[in-house]
């Protein structure tokens, strides 16, 4: 899957979560657990994905865009997210 991003966002995300964009590339996406996120009304789908990297839960929110996936956040996930996932991923 081809994963794209935007370089200045890329920048404040490392900045601000200390992992690139980039990084979604690399998470265990055969495990990871994907919803629409319905958070508010955007402009396009969006989604957020909980994977696994380096034996570490991460939050990915993306949307789909020509054929790749457009990432526009990344970060680990937190403990009220970590117990959601462990729950449905038992």
């Amino acid at each position: 899957m081809e994963i794209e991003y935007d370089s200045a966002k890329d920048e404040n995300n490392v900045r601000k979560h200390g992992v690139s964009l980039a990084d979604a590339g690399l998470i265990d996406w055969s495990s990871a657990l994907i919803r629409r996120d319905l958070r508010r009304d955007y402009e396009e789908q969006r989604y957020q994905a909980f994977g696994m990297l380096n034996g570490r839960l991460y939050l990915v929110v993306f949307t789909p865009r020509n054929g790749a996936m457009r990432v526009i956040s990344m970060r680990k996930a937190n403990k009220r997210e970590e117990r959601k996932y462990e729950s449905q991923n038992l």
